[in-house]
């Protein structure tokens, strides 16, 4: 065989060798997804997650070097939707109010549907945040903060309300959605019978409460303007 013919040849070989490479990725975060969403955070080990996904412990660990590697790229994909929606809504000059409910709504929604999931994330953040001791690092490849980021959607919007005017500029973004996000989560993982739509009322009310008081105080008159009635 020529020197030429090297490349052609190994295409396939390259090829191949990524396919298995994806599928294993793709049993590891598969597997992930049911072991922390039937044992939890703590009572679950990377080599209980490779051995659900038919690999060894070390192929495991190549692919996902820690499990808060792991469960970040679990979370993420059911976070990603609400932030595209949140990229939708700015594009289209929509009014944060409006934009905010929907999306609170469909964050409680989101967490309450994959609630032992949503806990164990939320207990991977805990333990994480305290490991390094301070907020997140942008050149942290391993912080499920940045892997899943779940109050970005929200940042988003409230950033977008208060440029337009139609929120008030304090407390900031960052600060506000970060703390109606860690009060969502904790909910979801100590009041697991608590109803979607009571979580995003609660949230909504703090939200605006803060952010735009006149909603509640020209609401309804008792004082539940984001009660969902049926």
């Amino acid at each position: 065989m020529s020197s030429a013919d090297e490349p052609r040849a190994a295409d396939p070989r390259a090829r191949a060798a990524q396919t298995k490479r994806d599928r294993t990725r793709r049993a590891l975060l598969d597997a992930a997804d049911a072991t922390f969403g039937s044992r939890g955070w703590a009572r679950t080990r990377i080599e209980d997650i490779a051995a659900a996904a038919g690999v060894s412990a070390a192929t495991a660990y190549n692919h996902f070097p820690s499990k808060h590697s792991l469960i970040g790229h679990v979370y993420a994909p059911l976070v990603r939707p609400l932030f595209v929606q949140a990229e939708r809504d700015v594009a289209a000059g929509r009014a944060a109010v409006a934009a905010l409910e929907d999306q609170v709504r469909a964050l409680a929604r989101m967490t309450s549907r994959h609630r032992e999931l949503s806990a164990s994330f939320f207990s991977a953040v805990q333990d994480y945040t305290i490991r390094v001791e301070g907020p997140a690092d942008p050149a942290d490849e391993i912080d499920p903060r940045l892997l899943a980021p779940v109050p970005d959607s929200i940042r988003l919007l409230i950033e977008h309300g208060q440029r337009t005017g139609e929120l008030r500029s304090y407390p900031v973004a960052a600060d506000i959605s970060a703390l109606l996000v860690n009060t969502l989560l904790t909910r979801t993982m100590n009041r697991p019978d608590e109803p979607a739509d009571s979580r995003a009322e609660l949230l909504l009310t703090v939200l605006f409460g803060t952010l735009r008081p006149e909603l509640l105080v020209k609401g309804p008159a008792d004082d539940r303007p984001f009660r969902r009635r049926s």
